[in-house]
């Protein structure tokens, strides 16, 4: 087993890993919520929620803190 796909999270829930794990796949919003069943909203609230945890300005910030701090892989 790779220890660290199993690695707790600190910082995200599930559902934002999966959120962000799709927006680095460069999936739009639309497809996002199409994909995990959710509403469009719903999956702007997960970005929304990720970039306060992480104070920074926007999903690219995010996306480049997450990658660092090793939460989501690209």
């Amino acid at each position: 087993m790779d220890s660290k796909k199993y690695r707790p999270s600190n910082i995200l829930t599930k559902r934002e890993r999966e959120v962000f794990e799709l927006l680095v796949q460069d999936k739009t919003t639309k497809e996002i919520a199409e994909e995990l069943f959710i509403s469009e909203k719903t999956v702007r609230n997960h970005i929304s929620n990720t970039i306060q945890k992480l104070q920074v300005k926007g999903r690219s910030q995010a996306v480049v803190e997450l990658i660092r701090l090793g939460e989501i892989e690209l």
